[in-house]
């Protein structure tokens, strides 16, 4: 009988050291986690953060029967956001055993590889381009794959700080979105595009107007290269920029110019912007105050108001046109917008580009504009479709977001963004390093740039910007693949860099 109570004795002991011990090790845990700084969600969320990646891992073993596969969520499947994720990390992008890709359904592309691919050390980049070649002060941007507007507001100020300096250190631009140009915008020096939304923040007078002193003012910073007018937005053409009040603290409210704490809703159009002929004369209005290359971007639905804008330049003169057109897909993102917009509005870039591309070259403009592609781009497939199709730039948005490393909680117009990327709350913001995160989006551009120039070489083209339509190919009805310049034969073959 003593001696079966000393063994319960001893096993209480050991439990209660057993519990000590987890205590100890929980507490570690958790100092490690608040004090590190490379992941945000370990961070905001110690010990209990670390779990994600045991069900990451077992994800691999188990999603067949109890998640989704790698290439069925939406809006970006775990393929995709494992790309850009391990591209931001600097690892290893490669992939065994097969594609888990289904290359059969339709509107799949597939690159048309040629027999004697160019030599890899034949480079990735065919040099910079210019924009703006009638302005005061002409941009000869570098990089043809760039980050898309995300205004300060939507997005945090830690992510904001390591978008810039992960620019300049990518040697790409950074669009500042709608809402103004900010301090942490210019705090990395790198090429800025300052895009002007139809409320004008950032840029307006106490009416709401366009301030051409405020203008100038913005246009005084040697880092800002171009002013983009936004008219639409691919998550929600027809709607204004929607940024929730929780959201709207005292120095965003202030570099916009509107009152704190209440809801920013811009108009659903600029007031003064109602037909082709007032477009051109804000373009030029811009570019006269600033004397830097201007351009708009929209969302394309019909396309016969491009015919009305290019014959309004050609009556005006070369000079009148806009400096680029940003064209943005239907299943662009945002931060907030109606589900009826987001879901059913607007072309998907894949028609939308091309039919832009080739109402240019219809009116002998493709020469004067340079054409950028916006939307859902975020992988070397996308870019190098976009390239095929006509554009000359990429711009991507989510892509650099994964970079910083959202995960896609859907939680951006909510202020509860866990990884601190799109929200202003001071506890969530501090799990993101401004420095390691920088340090994510330029190797996330170099990486994609690096893969696109892979996919060029083996299409048979020293650089990008040489993909041309008939190296993709486009998975029909029937299954079977057409070239690219066959659906879209207009502009097969042409040079769209002078």
């Amino acid at each position: 009988m003593e001696f079966t109570i000393q063994i319960l004795q001893l096993l209480v002991y050991l439990f209660v050291a057993l519990v000590g011990v987890g205590v100890l090790a929980i507490g570690v845990m958790y100092v490690v986690d608040v004090t590190q700084t490379r992941h945000a969600i370990r961070h905001n969320f110690p010990v209990v953060g670390r779990f994600r990646y045991l069900f990451e891992h077992l994800g691999e073993f188990f999603r067949q029967y109890f998640f989704a596969l790698d290439r069925e969520e939406m809006p970006f499947n775990r393929a995709e956001r494992s790309w850009a994720y391990r591209a931001a990390k600097g690892e290893n992008n490669t992939v065994a055993f097969g594609s888990t890709r289904d290359l059969r359904p339709t509107g799949t592309l597939i690159f048309a590889n040629d027999a004697y691919p160019a030599l890899d050390e034949d480079g990735s980049s065919d040099g910079p381009v210019l924009l703006g070649p009638y302005c005061d002060k002409p941009y000869e941007a570098p990089s043809f794959f760039n980050i898309s507007a995300m205004s300060y507001g939507s997005i945090s100020r830690p992510a904001v700080r390591a978008l810039s300096r992960g620019a300049a250190a990518g040697g790409i631009w950074l669009n500042t979105g709608e809402g103004g140009l900010s301090e942490y915008h210019l705090e990395g020096g790198c090429d800025i595009v300052f895009q002007l939304g139809t409320a004008k923040y950032g840029v307006r007078d106490a009416h709401g107007r366009l301030s051409e002193e405020r203008l100038a003012d913005v246009a005084g910073h040697e880092t800002v290269r171009m002013f983009e007018i936004k008219l639409s937005q691919g998550a929600k053409p027809g709607k204004g920029g929607i940024l929730p009040g929780a959201k709207v603290t005292p120095e965003i409210a202030a570099i916009r110019g509107i009152p704190e704490g209440e809801d920013s809703i811009s108009p659903n159009r600029h007031p003064d912007v109602g037909s082709a002929a007032e477009l051109l004369d804000l373009i030029a209005r811009v570019r006269s105050v600033t004397g830097k290359p201007t351009g708009f971007k929209a969302v394309i639905g019909a396309p016969e108001w491009l015919d009305e804008l290019f014959l309004e330049v050609l009556r005006r003169g070369l000079e009148s046109a806009p400096d680029f057109i940003t064209v943005d897909s239907a299943d662009g993102g945002t931060g907030a917008a109606p589900m009826s917009l987001i879901d059913n509005m607007g072309l998907p870039i894949r028609e939308s580009l091309p039919m832009v591309v080739d109402k240019l070259d219809e009116y002998d403009l493709r020469p004067r504009v340079r054409v950028i592609s916006s939307g859902k781009l975020i992988t070397p497939v996308g870019v190098a479709g976009a390239l095929c199709a006509g554009a000359d730039f990429v711009n991507s948005a989510r892509g650099f977001m994964f970079a910083l490393g959202c995960i896609q909680a859907m939680q951006c117009n909510k202020n509860t963004c866990p990884t601190g990327v799109t929200t202003h709350d001071p506890r969530l913001q501090k799990g993101l390093d401004v420095g390691d995160k920088a340090e994510r989006v330029r190797r996330y551009a170099d990486n994609l740039r690096s893969e696109v120039g892979v996919i060029a070489h083996s299409c048979g083209v020293s650089a990008p910007r040489l993909l041309r339509r008939r190296h993709c190919r486009v998975v029909m009805d029937q299954g079977r693949s057409l070239p690219l310049e066959e659906i879209y034969p207009y502009y097969a073959g042409k040079r769209r860099v002078a």
